[in-house]
């Protein structure tokens, strides 16, 4: 593979990192304050969730998330925040690019009608599948130095 300034595998650890970036300010932005006291986002899930086209959508979200509001908040925000800081690291990178494109998957299934977010999360699932297919831990990442998963 020929690459300019990079190694193949330093691109991807870019890659990897610039998405990593993009989880922890999806992180930083959110109102945690609004999440886990007034139940904001999930509140708002739950109104995308009741207009959904997808009776399986509905359902599954009155089944799975509807009945424990507060630990959904909780777990949604966090994992954006732990999806973040183990691609930038590279630490367990297989197990945040395999968690961060299901969460993405689901984002984009919930939110079908909103096409701003549907193209960031396709984008973000696409990078995702290209990072762990590519092996982007290979370079710059914890995983590499600790000698995980290669």
């Amino acid at each position: 593979m020929r690459t300019i300034l990079l190694t193949g595998a330093e691109w991807l650890a870019v890659l990897r990192i610039g998405l990593g970036l993009w989880w922890l300010e999806s992180w930083r932005h959110k109102d945690r304050k609004g999440w886990f006291e007034r139940g904001t986002g999930i509140a708002w899930a739950a109104e995308v969730a009741a207009k959904h086209r997808w009776a399986a959508v509905r359902s599954g979200f009155d089944r799975i998330v509807a009945p424990r509001p507060r630990a959904m908040a909780y777990i949604v925000v966090y994992a954006e925040l732990a999806l973040g800081l183990g691609l930038i690291t590279g630490f367990v990178t297989p197990v945040a690019l395999i968690g961060g494109l299901t969460l993405n998957l689901l984002y984009l299934v919930l939110m079908i009608h909103d096409w701003a977010e549907q193209g960031q999360n396709a984008m973000m699932a696409l990078i995702s599948l290209v990072a762990l297919l590519a092996v982007s831990w290979q370079a710059w990442s914890l995983d590499s130095a600790l000698g995980l998963f290669l």
